[in-house]
């Protein structure tokens, strides 16, 4: 890449953003859709954490693996970073389109391992073109767009299962025919966002000196988990301490998106999947739109992290972030009004903001530029380990002790967060540079 890279106008850092739009509209159906789905299916409450296994797993195998191979292509058509994203897009849109036909517990399981698989595929490539892309003072509204996409994507998904959900009767199966819509929608949007992206973005072309680095790279099938592995040893400092906050963050996470539906059944329905399908399809939609809620607040708030970051640092906001989350996970399943579900989840809305962009700005000045690809994989894997160890232990921890109570579940997942407020403390308080220009949702 060059050296000095030059800024782009907030219209130009929106269109390169557009393609986390569809991503995260897939993600979001992943939240609050598919144990839904494997609820219909017939699937018992301590099984739903290991049928969730597909997302972790095929971070930790596909995103450190695609982020090592993106930093050793170049093309000059089709550019690093991009043929990555069309064909994770390519393949998430023809496997959301299939999955509400889904007849049986294995079939749904198998193409979400696909599903995650072109996600990840997808996913880090995208981290890293922000960082290739944008000079230092803009890569706080880089990374922050990706969380206001985030959020719209995310808030979409949730909104289209609450509005489908009222309004188109009937099931195929085991499964409704809101769930159709919803994926259908889903199919459509993955496509055609990032298809957005890669023709109103341009790559940087590497120099002639940086070309003749990458072809001189050695090749090989092993060679790209010897990088990961060199990467892993050489990873700088405050890295290691993200991956401890990770760990607590993302457990409490996966717990929360897999009980979120049956904590509200059960708190305002006063009903089960086993005990009322109809009320707790309710519920289901009523997940819909809380989620759809917080992800609003998520991308209403994300500039706002913006201008707080570089006044107060990036620690200081994610501790504050993670505080709001736990507390609201605390409260979340004590709430037998439907409506004041909306309370805490605003808080827990601004703190998903905070998650999807705050810690890459803790981490990427001590990032070697070169490496942007492998290193934005491994964060990831941080993110996936934890979610690993919850999908293969939780179903335990949700049976010997806390009873196979999703409002428990909820609960165990604010104390987590609230975990994780506390190891963010251990990250060295650094402020980002400052941005010349003011940005707004609004202009620039």
């Amino acid at each position: 890449m060059q050296l000095s890279k030059p800024r782009l106008s907030f219209m130009q850092i929106i269109n390169m953003n557009v393609g986390f739009f569809g991503i995260q509209y897939s993600f979001g159906l992943q939240q609050s859709a598919v144990n839904p789905i494997y609820d219909f299916l017939g699937a018992k409450p301590d099984e739903i954490p290991l049928l969730n296994l597909a997302g972790p797993m095929t971070g930790l195998l596909i995103q450190p693996i695609i982020g090592v191979l993106s930093d050793r292509t170049w093309h000059p058509r089709f550019g690093r970073r991009k043929p990555y994203f069309f064909i994770g897009a390519l393949f998430c849109s023809l496997c959301l389109f299939l999955y509400p036909f889904s007849t049986s517990l294995w079939m749904a399981a198998g193409l979400l391992w696909v599903l995650d698989a072109a996600n990840n595929t997808a996913m880090e490539p995208y981290r890293a073109f922000i960082a290739d892309k944008l000079p230092a003072p803009q890569l706080a509204t880089g990374f922050l767009t990706q969380s206001f996409f985030t959020g719209l994507g995310i808030t979409l998904a949730n909104i289209s299962l609450f509005f489908f959900q009222k309004y188109i009767p009937g099931q195929h199966g085991a499964i409704p025919y809101w769930v159709f819509g919803s994926f259908f929608l889903g199919s459509i949007c993955s496509i055609s966002s990032v298809m957005w992206s890669i023709t109103k973005t341009p790559e940087i072309p590497p120099t002639p000196e940086e070309l003749a680095v990458l072809r001189a790279q050695k090749k090989g099938i092993l060679q790209p988990f010897i990088e990961i592995g060199e990467a892993i040893v050489h990873m700088p400092v405050v890295m290691w301490k993200l991956a401890l906050v990770y760990l607590f963050q993302w457990y409490a996470l996966f717990c929360y998106w897999q009980n979120a539906s049956k904590s509200i059944a059960q708190s305002v329905w006063k009903t089960s999947p086993s005990e009322n399908k109809t009320l707790y399809e309710e519920a289901v939609g009523w997940a819909g739109l809380v989620n759809g809620w917080y992800n609003v607040v998520t991308f209403l708030s994300a500039f706002g992290l913006v201008w707080m970051a570089k006044k107060f640092s990036p620690k200081k906001v994610h501790i504050i972030c993670l505080l709001m989350a736990g507390i609201a996970l605390l409260a979340f399943p004590q709430i037998e009004n439907k409506y004041l579900l909306f309370v805490p989840m605003a808080g827990f809305g601004i703190a998903w903001a905070s998650m999807m962009g705050i810690p890459y700005l803790m981490v990427v000045n001590d990032i070697p530029k070169e490496k942007y690809g492998v290193y934005m994989g491994i964060i990831n894997m941080m993110i996936v380990i934890p979610m690993i160890l919850q999908t293969t232990t939780f179903g335990w921890v949700l049976n010997n002790f806390l009873g196979n109570d999703s409002g428990k579940a909820i609960s165990f997942a604010g104390v987590l967060l609230l975990l994780a407020c506390a190891a963010t403390l251990l990250i060295k308080d650094v402020k980002p540079e400052e941005e010349i220009q003011a940005v707004s949702v609004g202009g620039h």
